[in-house]
């Protein structure tokens, strides 16, 4: 596996979302378990959770305590894999979403993460989604404490704007490891934000890299150059996708969600794929 760089650590070029083992349509726990360690033997050192990655208001946290569970029954060495997770954002029940990125929130909701994840420090804690009620200095600046009293490794966040990666850069001193948005060939408005992580050297971690669970199976149709690229060099379109991503710039490691085994391993196996310039300027145009 290919290794790129967040803040102070390397991890594996392509990472393993894990949103889709605790949300609506979640499998069974044996087959996310299943899905991680696959992950895991595939080389992926890289795994983004969050605690609202859960259904109801009494599942808080599912998919941090499930990737905890799994790091504990892999039969080999955990100890350089990255647990990325994020606060800040909640689901409240119903499938619906609220926000609170107060410091208090912040604080408390980094406290319950140490506590399912089993570790004395979180490797990297990322602020979700900026909060309208609360001014983003005020959230930034609970997560700058975080980092300073020890309880985070490092800092990132999510769902940023050019200005708001600025202003996290200035308020963490200069330590900001990492922005992760949305992007995709489908979501492609985050290019600027991509572009300002490489000009500053943060890694940027596109989230939903293949477009979603519903959208992924017809990349190569709904977008017809992947599909022609993935017929040229036989692999899937999916694959392309995820190398056409690793080629903008060396600072992206897309966390394509995943629920079964062969589909983080496929994932993985895109590390491995060289595009040519021009066919990365064709997907460009698609």
């Amino acid at each position: 596996m290919h290794l790129r760089q967040i803040g102070h650590t390397k991890v594996s070029a392509i990472g393993l979302g894990g949103m889709p083992m605790s949300i609506e349509g979640r499998p069974e726990r044996s087959r996310s378990i299943a899905t991680i360690h696959a992950a895991l033997d595939a080389g992926i050192t890289l795994i983004d959770t969050a605690d609202a990655y859960h259904l109801g208001a009494d599942d808080v946290g599912h998919n941090e305590s499930l990737i905890a569970a799994a790091l504990a029954t892999y039969g080999g060495d955990t100890s350089g894999v990255l647990v990325a997770t994020k606060g800040g954002h909640l689901r409240p029940g119903g499938g619906s979403w609220t926000l609170n990125g107060s410091p208090e929130h912040l604080r408390m909701a980094c406290e319950a993460s140490l506590a399912r994840l089993g570790v004395e420090a979180i490797g990297l804690y990322q602020f979700h989604r900026p909060d309208p009620d609360v001014p983003y200095e005020d959230s930034i600046g609970a997560i700058r404490d975080l980092l300073d009293e020890g309880k985070i490794r490092m800092a990132g966040i999510s769902n940023a704007d050019p200005d708001q990666i600025r202003a996290a850069q200035e308020i963490l001193g200069g330590r900001l490891a990492s922005v992760q948005n949305q992007f995709s060939p489908a979501f492609r408005s985050s290019e600027v934000e991509l572009r300002l992580c490489d000009e500053l050297g943060i890694a940027f971690l596109p989230w939903s890299p293949l477009g979603g669970i519903r959208n992924a199976a017809d990349l190569g149709v709904t977008y017809r150059p992947f599909g022609e690229i993935a017929e040229e060099l036989d692999v899937t379109p999916q694959q392309v996708t995820l190398a056409w991503m690793l080629a903008k710039s060396p600072v992206v490691i897309p966390i394509p969600g995943s629920s079964r085994p062969e589909t983080i391993r496929a994932s993985a196996a895109a590390a491995d794929l060289t595009l040519t310039p021009d066919q990365v300027s064709r997907l460009d145009r698609a």
